[in-house]
């Protein structure tokens, strides 16, 4: 399995960037994919999810409705559109699969819960 993340990159406040998670050694119908981000001197901290089974999304209260997620499971890849953009979204970006059932609500939002990680991609947001 592996996990390939990139798109990043220097924009101004405001601006528009869209992240991209090349999927590989599983299928999107088989694997939840989550998008984290770590800021310098911070936690990796959970943005964004999409389902195995029928695509659903959640988003963390602070990207909600500046960023959209989605999959094309043809390319096998998972996107985060991100709109609006702060400079406090600056941070490096992970992808992540969660392969298999979990048992209970809002496990996506864990580090824990996760089995495979990309490499990361750098976004960072000028004021």
């Amino acid at each position: 399995v592996q996990l390939q993340a990139s798109g990043g990159g220097l924009v101004q406040a405001g601006g528009s960037l869209r992240l991209s998670c090349a999927a590989s050694g599983f299928t999107l119908y088989h694997g939840g994919i989550g998008w984290f981000r770590q800021a310098p001197g911070k936690e990796r901290e959970w943005v964004s999810f999409i389902s195995s089974s029928d695509a659903r999304t959640y988003y963390a209260d602070s990207v909600k409705g500046r960023l959209t997620i989605s999959r094309d499971t043809a390319k096998n890849a998972v996107y985060l559109q991100m709109n609006s953009l702060k400079p406090e979204d600056t941070a490096l970006y992970f992808c992540a699969a969660a392969l298999g059932a979990r048992k209970y609500s809002t496990w996506y939002r864990y580090v824990r819960e996760y089995d495979h990680w990309g490499q990361g991609t750098l976004v960072t947001v000028s004021s």
